[in-house]
Protein backbone atom coordinates (compact mmCIF):
# COMPACT_ATOMS: atom_id res chain seq x y z
CA UNK A 1 0.00 0.00 0.00
CA UNK A 2 2.58 2.53 0.81
CA UNK A 3 4.39 1.43 -2.54
CA UNK A 4 1.58 2.01 -4.48
CA UNK A 5 1.42 5.65 -2.41
CA UNK A 6 4.90 6.73 -3.09
CA UNK A 7 3.84 5.43 -7.03
CA UNK A 8 1.31 7.78 -7.00
CA UNK A 9 3.13 10.86 -5.63
CA UNK A 10 5.44 10.23 -8.26
CA UNK A 11 3.61 10.38 -10.86
CA UNK A 12 1.88 13.37 -9.50
CA UNK A 13 5.00 15.43 -9.12
CA UNK A 14 6.14 13.94 -12.91
CA UNK A 15 2.65 15.22 -14.37
CA UNK A 16 3.28 18.80 -12.68
CA UNK A 17 7.27 18.95 -13.77
CA UNK A 18 6.27 17.98 -17.32
CA UNK A 19 3.27 20.51 -16.69
CA UNK A 20 5.58 22.94 -15.83
CA UNK A 21 8.18 22.65 -18.06
CA UNK A 22 5.85 22.29 -21.22
CA UNK A 23 4.14 25.84 -20.14
CA UNK A 24 7.96 26.92 -19.49
CA UNK A 25 8.73 26.07 -22.91
CA UNK A 26 5.51 27.32 -24.69
CA UNK A 27 6.21 30.64 -22.66
CA UNK A 28 10.00 31.38 -23.49
CA UNK A 29 8.71 30.53 -27.50
CA UNK A 30 6.06 32.93 -27.58
CA UNK A 31 8.20 35.80 -26.03
CA UNK A 32 10.71 34.50 -28.76
CA UNK A 33 8.55 35.05 -31.00
CA UNK A 34 7.48 38.23 -29.75
CA UNK A 35 10.91 39.67 -30.18
CA UNK A 36 11.18 38.29 -33.58
CA UNK A 37 8.18 40.17 -34.52
CA UNK A 38 9.33 43.14 -32.97
CA UNK A 39 12.49 42.83 -34.60
CA UNK A 40 11.14 42.53 -37.81
CA UNK A 41 8.93 45.83 -37.36
CA UNK A 42 11.85 47.95 -36.10
CA UNK A 43 13.77 46.68 -39.41
CA UNK A 44 10.86 47.22 -41.60
CA UNK A 45 10.61 50.39 -40.12
CA UNK A 46 14.44 51.72 -39.93
CA UNK A 47 14.48 50.23 -43.90
CA UNK A 48 11.09 52.63 -44.70
CA UNK A 49 12.46 55.88 -43.05
CA UNK A 50 16.37 54.93 -45.08
CA UNK A 51 14.04 55.11 -47.80
CA UNK A 52 12.02 58.19 -47.03
CA UNK A 53 15.44 60.08 -46.62
CA UNK A 54 16.67 58.81 -49.45
CA UNK A 55 13.70 59.90 -51.97
CA UNK A 56 13.80 63.26 -49.79
CA UNK A 57 17.67 63.77 -50.76
CA UNK A 58 16.62 63.30 -54.64
CA UNK A 59 13.78 65.50 -54.27
CA UNK A 60 15.93 68.48 -52.83
CA UNK A 61 18.69 67.67 -55.63
CA UNK A 62 15.87 67.56 -57.77
CA UNK A 63 14.87 70.71 -56.69
CA UNK A 64 17.98 72.60 -56.95
CA UNK A 65 18.70 71.31 -60.97
CA UNK A 66 15.06 72.59 -61.59
CA UNK A 67 15.80 76.13 -59.99
CA UNK A 68 19.21 76.17 -62.05
CA UNK A 69 17.65 75.19 -65.19
CA UNK A 70 14.74 77.66 -65.30
CA UNK A 71 17.53 80.39 -63.99
CA UNK A 72 19.25 79.07 -66.87
CA UNK A 73 16.08 79.37 -69.31
CA UNK A 74 15.27 83.15 -68.03
CA UNK A 75 19.30 84.24 -68.59
CA UNK A 76 18.62 82.34 -72.56
CA UNK A 77 15.49 84.25 -72.60
CA UNK A 78 17.19 87.61 -71.94
CA UNK A 79 20.04 86.92 -74.03
CA UNK A 80 17.63 86.26 -77.00
CA UNK A 81 15.49 89.09 -76.25
CA UNK A 82 18.53 91.62 -75.73
CA UNK A 83 19.97 89.95 -79.27
CA UNK A 84 16.59 90.87 -80.81
CA UNK A 85 16.25 94.88 -79.86
CA UNK A 86 19.93 94.82 -80.82
CA UNK A 87 18.87 93.29 -84.01
CA UNK A 88 16.03 95.60 -84.67
CA UNK A 89 18.15 98.63 -83.70
CA UNK A 90 21.01 97.44 -85.89
CA UNK A 91 18.81 97.08 -89.38
CA UNK A 92 17.22 100.05 -88.20
CA UNK A 93 20.36 101.95 -88.49
CA UNK A 94 21.38 100.06 -91.42
CA UNK A 95 18.27 101.37 -92.94
CA UNK A 96 19.13 104.50 -92.09
CA UNK A 97 22.64 104.51 -93.37
CA UNK A 98 21.33 102.93 -97.00
CA UNK A 99 18.51 105.51 -96.96
CA UNK A 100 21.46 108.22 -96.55
CA UNK A 101 23.67 106.58 -99.24
CA UNK A 102 20.68 106.86 -101.52
CA UNK A 103 21.22 102.80 -102.22
CA UNK A 104 16.83 102.51 -101.37
CA UNK A 105 13.91 104.26 -102.86
CA UNK A 106 12.16 106.53 -100.46
CA UNK A 107 9.03 108.35 -100.12
CA UNK A 108 7.47 111.31 -97.73
CA UNK A 109 6.41 114.50 -96.51
CA UNK A 110 9.01 117.43 -96.98
CA UNK A 111 9.80 120.75 -98.90
CA UNK A 112 10.93 121.96 -102.75
CA UNK A 113 12.93 124.60 -102.90
CA UNK A 114 13.35 125.95 -106.43
CA UNK A 115 16.20 127.91 -107.54
CA UNK A 116 15.84 130.57 -110.59
CA UNK A 117 18.30 132.70 -111.88
CA UNK A 118 17.66 136.17 -111.43
CA UNK A 119 16.19 139.18 -113.24
CA UNK A 120 19.19 140.53 -115.40
CA UNK A 121 20.38 143.94 -115.78
CA UNK A 122 21.97 145.12 -118.71
CA UNK A 123 24.20 147.44 -116.51
CA UNK A 124 25.62 144.51 -114.17
CA UNK A 125 27.68 140.77 -114.82
CA UNK A 126 25.48 138.12 -115.75
CA UNK A 127 27.37 135.51 -113.35
CA UNK A 128 25.58 137.88 -110.80
CA UNK A 129 22.21 136.52 -111.54
CA UNK A 130 23.05 132.82 -112.60
CA UNK A 131 22.25 129.93 -110.39
CA UNK A 132 25.74 128.62 -109.28
CA UNK A 133 26.63 125.41 -107.97
CA UNK A 134 27.71 127.00 -104.37
CA UNK A 135 23.84 128.73 -103.94
CA UNK A 136 22.92 124.47 -104.40
CA UNK A 137 25.30 123.29 -101.95
CA UNK A 138 23.93 125.88 -99.27
CA UNK A 139 20.15 124.26 -99.85
CA UNK A 140 21.29 120.93 -99.62
CA UNK A 141 24.08 121.26 -96.66
CA UNK A 142 20.65 123.51 -94.43
CA UNK A 143 18.31 120.68 -95.68
CA UNK A 144 20.79 118.26 -94.31
CA UNK A 145 21.59 120.13 -91.36
CA UNK A 146 17.87 120.55 -90.86
CA UNK A 147 17.08 116.89 -90.73
CA UNK A 148 16.52 116.04 -94.34
CA UNK A 149 16.11 112.16 -94.57
CA UNK A 150 17.19 112.06 -98.27
CA UNK A 151 17.57 114.77 -100.91
CA UNK A 152 17.06 115.13 -104.88
CA UNK A 153 18.26 117.55 -107.54
CA UNK A 154 15.94 118.05 -110.00
CA UNK A 155 14.40 114.54 -109.40
CA UNK A 156 18.45 112.82 -109.61
CA UNK A 157 19.14 112.10 -105.79
CA UNK A 158 21.50 113.39 -103.89
CA UNK A 159 24.04 112.05 -101.32
CA UNK A 160 27.04 113.05 -98.83
CA UNK A 161 29.22 112.08 -101.61
CA UNK A 162 27.98 113.60 -104.46
CA UNK A 163 29.59 116.09 -107.10
CA UNK A 164 28.06 119.78 -108.23
CA UNK A 165 29.98 121.34 -111.31
CA UNK A 166 28.55 124.58 -112.32
CA UNK A 167 29.20 124.97 -116.30
CA UNK A 168 27.57 128.30 -117.45
CA UNK A 169 23.34 128.09 -117.42
CA UNK A 170 23.65 124.27 -116.54
CA UNK A 171 25.42 122.32 -113.90
CA UNK A 172 25.71 119.26 -113.29
CA UNK A 173 25.03 117.01 -110.82
CA UNK A 174 27.39 112.79 -110.54
CA UNK A 175 27.81 113.35 -114.08
CA UNK A 176 24.34 114.49 -115.34
CA UNK A 177 23.71 117.56 -116.58
CA UNK A 178 20.73 120.17 -115.16
CA UNK A 179 19.36 122.92 -116.68
CA UNK A 180 17.69 125.98 -114.64
CA UNK A 181 15.17 126.36 -112.48
CA UNK A 182 16.53 123.85 -110.12
CA UNK A 183 14.08 122.23 -107.71
CA UNK A 184 15.54 120.93 -104.63
CA UNK A 185 13.69 118.28 -102.83
CA UNK A 186 14.08 116.91 -99.63
CA UNK A 187 11.97 114.29 -97.32
CA UNK A 188 12.00 115.59 -93.89
CA UNK A 189 9.94 117.19 -91.24
CA UNK A 190 8.26 120.08 -93.50
CA UNK A 191 8.28 122.46 -90.44
CA UNK A 192 11.69 121.87 -89.33
CA UNK A 193 13.20 122.15 -92.84
CA UNK A 194 11.07 125.17 -94.29
CA UNK A 195 12.23 126.82 -90.70
CA UNK A 196 15.55 125.90 -91.09
CA UNK A 197 16.02 127.46 -94.58
CA UNK A 198 14.00 130.87 -93.83
CA UNK A 199 15.74 131.62 -90.22
CA UNK A 200 16.85 135.37 -90.39
CA UNK A 201 20.37 135.84 -92.15
CA UNK A 202 19.76 132.18 -93.35
CA UNK A 203 20.55 130.61 -96.51
CA UNK A 204 17.31 131.97 -97.73
CA UNK A 205 18.31 135.64 -97.07
CA UNK A 206 21.82 134.99 -98.39
CA UNK A 207 20.96 133.87 -101.90
CA UNK A 208 17.72 136.51 -102.17
CA UNK A 209 20.97 139.35 -101.90
CA UNK A 210 22.94 137.42 -104.69
CA UNK A 211 19.99 137.85 -106.74
CA UNK A 212 18.37 134.45 -107.18
CA UNK A 213 15.12 133.74 -107.12
CA UNK A 214 14.14 131.73 -104.34
CA UNK A 215 10.95 129.84 -103.65
CA UNK A 216 9.99 127.28 -100.90
CA UNK A 217 6.62 124.72 -100.37
CA UNK A 218 5.84 122.30 -98.23
CA UNK A 219 4.87 118.81 -100.06
CA UNK A 220 2.08 116.20 -98.22
CA UNK A 221 4.65 113.32 -100.51
CA UNK A 222 8.12 112.71 -102.37
CA UNK A 223 9.32 110.33 -103.69
CA UNK A 224 12.91 109.52 -104.72
CA UNK A 225 14.88 107.12 -106.61
CA UNK A 226 17.77 105.08 -105.55
CA UNK A 227 20.83 107.37 -106.48
CA UNK A 228 22.74 106.51 -109.83
CA UNK A 229 24.68 103.02 -109.32
CA UNK A 230 22.29 102.47 -105.99
CA UNK A 231 20.33 99.18 -105.92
Amino acid sequence: MKIRSKHFVLSLVALVLGFMVAFSYSLTKKNTDRHKLSDQSWDREYSLRKKLVEEEEKTRKLQKELSYRQAEITRVENRFSSSEQNFAAITKEAEKYRMFLGKVKVKGEGVRVTLEDGEYRSDSDVNSYIVHEQHIFKVVNELFISGAEAVAINGQRFTRRSYIVCNGPVITVDGSQHPAPFEITAIGDPDVLEAGLNINGGVKDQLVNENITFSIEKEDELEMNPALGGS
